[in-house]
């Protein structure tokens, strides 16, 4: 009897699931049932039923071929997170492969539309969200016809000055910050009238938000004197190394006073969504989508057995719409949006990859490969309008356990552009505590903070982040005069084994100090740069804080507008050794700060200044530089661009390059390849690059 009702079941099972000669399919449509089969003809509805799908047909068939998740074209409503687990996992030979089907895109949402939109005035509409009226379903995001709308917010463009602080301390705690203070910022009245009319929704839901050199603060406006033309903000005491003063700036959103151009947006507690529509759009052309959820998918191995979730693969899937909501306190400042969530988020997980797939209107980053992460891939992947960034790697905390050091991470051929919309200091590509990571032919561009951070110890400490690959990327159009203290690649402590290289880097603007296309920060060690392109940065190509043993060679740095090389901090020991380099400017100085003082070999360089031939190396004339044990081999010579002002950076061919042993590099083979399509994709717009241009022309002008 056992015998025979076995073979039953088997019976049963192969023709619910039937032998997986070319893989086993289950397909999902936005058409589809969860109570259905997952064939073309019956597919689910949704992913995880899929996967739940999957599995089950993993346990009583063990493929040999992949499993694959169709999911076919249309648009997807996400009501939950898809989750991942161990039991999710595919093995090596028959990964789990959730993907799009061939014939269209399968756009997966976490976030519903709003309809019933009605005038309310002559250049304002409003629609009433129940949700939001009933069940306290409130949202700080909205994306209109695929584009983020602007929160209202004054001034409408740029920001007011801060004129001075004063901070009162409630609770010093032990930490290097106290726990809790109230902060009396002095603004100009003319500015502070804005808040004469602030009510109780106001107090409660506006935010201040201050940019002082690398963070941002996010706080709610406790109270407001017109008489000394302050307001107040609570919460933990200023960070001692980055606080608020009166070289900071400011802008304050959502109140309904606040709500005076096109683009923007206000949302009442009491359930009324207005909008101020922009040029063209009308009632009957427009669409509007609001998030439900803060994330899409979350791969969670198993914290205490160490089990992970192991080869699944995602191709060809779009994931957009997604919110952040601040806390009721607002968010401290923090280097790098650190803390801030992603919308794809892994932990304990080993070969998982995206392939083609697209993540878009987030209030937060893209990807975070976070604990005990290792050969997992974000490969030819378009992430744009970010809440924050694009792709985190590794912790902030170190542990103990060298097997949870996220590692083996790889970014390659993917574009990340226009974020930092809700965390202005968010990065491009961030590698925190991790090793043996490759990021390679990305485009990134349109952040207000650096490209790509790597390292998360400052100081020469030790640091489990080494062996990082950063080559071939294409970073540029950063800061935008908004942030300070930036780099189109950034690096922090120890790094050995670490190589950048082939990067073309450029337009990196900073607000006042610090817009460096490469900056080798705090502690930075055994890091080899070479083969980059740099130029048109604000303050240097390169920068120096203080670190040891850096190798600089074999670069291009040109037209960076307050000086070309910087350094900061002397010490004894040897810093870095410059050798191989050609510096091509036509504006400032060649060094600024400590450049000629601290401890660094430079030999087999060409300087070249457009203005003269008498280059001063700090107080030095070039002879006297030479004297000094520097550049003994160098020259001041033209290098020969085929044309430097078109910022053609090839040469002619009777260059002395070759005098200083300089090796061409093709710099033109940064960033993205594959179809005409993508790189088209990857091309910044013309217009932004204009915008771009003339922030650099007025801040200059402004700063002469």
């Amino acid at each position: 009897m056992k015998t025979g009702f076995l073979s039953f079941c088997i019976f049963i099972s192969t023709l619910v699931f039937p032998a997986d000669t070319q893989g086993q399919k289950f397909y999902v449509s936005p058409a589809g049932n969860d109570s259905f089969e997952g064939t073309i003809n019956k597919p689910l509805a949704t992913l995880a039923a899929a996967v739940t799908k999957a599995g089950e047909y993993r346990k009583q068939n063990n493929p040999e071929y992949p499993v694959e998740i169709i999911a076919l074209p249309g648009e997807y409503f996400l009501m939950q997170p898809l989750i991942l687990r161990p039991e999710d996992s595919g093995t090596l030979s028959a990964p789990l492969i959730i993907r799009g089907d061939s014939s269209g895109k399968a756009i997966f949402r976490g976030g519903i539309p709003v309809t019933g939109w009605e005038k309310a005035g002559e250049k304002l509409w409003k629609a009433f969200i129940p949700q939001v009226a009933y069940n306290n379903s409130y949202f700080e995001q909205l994306y209109v016809n695929g584009k983020r709308a602007v929160r209202a917010r004054t001034p409408n463009e740029g920001f007011y000055r801060v004129k001075n602080v004063s901070e009162t301390i409630l609770e010093k705690g032990t930490g290097r910050s106290p726990e809790l203070a109230v902060q009396k910022i002095g603004i100009d009245s003319i500015d502070a009238r804005c808040f004469s009319s602030f009510n109780d929704d106001d107090y409660r839901d506006a935010l201040m938000i201050f940019y002082h050199n690398w963070d941002n603060t996010r706080k709610r406006v406790t109270g407001y004197s017109k008489e000394s033309s302050s307001v107040y903000t609570v919460g933990e005491g200023m960070k001692p190394w980055n606080p608020i003063n009166s070289k900071s700036r400011w802008l304050v959103e959502n109140f309904r006073s606040a709500l005076d151009a096109p683009g923007e947006w206000f949302l009442e507690r009491s359930g009324y969504l207005y909008y101020i529509p922009r040029e063209g759009e009308t009632l009957s052309n427009t669409t509007f989508h609001v998030p439900v959820l803060k994330e899409f998918v979350t791969v969670k191995g198993d914290e205490m057995t160490g089990k992970k979730v192991e080869n699944i693969q995602f191709r060809d899937i779009v994931f957009e719409v997604a919110g952040y909501l601040t806390p009721s306190n607002g968010n401290e400042p923090a280097q790098a949006a650190a803390p801030v969530d992603a919308v794809i988020t892994l932990d304990f997980a080993d070969n998982i990859g995206f392939e083609r797939c697209e993540i878009a209107h987030t209030g937060t980053y893209g990807f975070w490969f976070r604990r005990a992460c290792s050969n997992c891939t974000v490969s030819r992947c378009y992430l744009h309008d970010l809440g924050a960034g694009g792709i985190k790697i590794g912790e902030t905390v170190i542990r103990a356990d060298q097997q949870e050091i996220t590692n083996n991470i790889t970014a390659d051929n993917n574009i990340i552009r226009d974020a930092g919309h809700v965390f202005p200091c968010a990065v491009g590509v961030i590698i925190f505590n991790a090793s043996d990571n490759r990021i390679t032919h990305n485009e990134i561009a349109d952040l207000r903070y650096s490209g790509i951070s790597v390292g998360w110890v400052w100081g020469y400490a030790y640091s489990p982040t080494k062996r990082n690959t950063i080559s071939y990327n294409h970073i540029h159009h950063l800061g935008w005069g908004e942030l300070c203290d930036m780099g189109g690649v950034y690096t922090l402590g120890a790094s050995e084994g670490t190589v950048v290289s082939n990067n073309h880097i450029h337009h990196v603007y900073s607000f006042d100090y610090g817009g460096w296309g490469l900056y080798t920060d705090e502690g930075s060690f055994d890091i080899t740069m070479e083969n980059n392109l740099v130029y048109a940065c604000k303050n240097s190509g390169f920068h120096q804080h203080y670190g040891k043993e850096n190798i600089i060679r074999n670069n291009i740095f040109a037209f960076n507008i307050r000086s070309q090389l910087q350094a900061t901090r002397i010490e004894e020991h040897l810093s870095l050794s410059f050798t191989n380099n050609i510096v091509y400017f036509d504006k400032g100085t060649l060094l600024s700060s400590n450049w000629h003082k601290f401890n660094l070999f430079t030999d087999y360089n060409i300087y070249w200044d457009t203005r003269t031939k008498d280059i001063m190396f700090g107080d030095l004339t070039f002879d006297a530089w030479k004297k000094s044990g520097k550049d003994a081999h160098s020259i001041i010579a033209d290098p020969l661009f085929v044309n430097a002002p078109g910022f053609d950076f090839h040469f002619k061919r009777n260059s002395p390059v070759r005098k200083i042993k300089f090796v061409p590099f093709d710099y033109t083979q940064a960033g993205v390849y594959g179809t005409k399509e993508w790189k088209e994709l990857a091309k910044f717009d013309t217009d932004l690059e204009l915008k771009f241009d003339s922030v650099i022309e007025a801040n200059e002008r402004i700063q002469r």
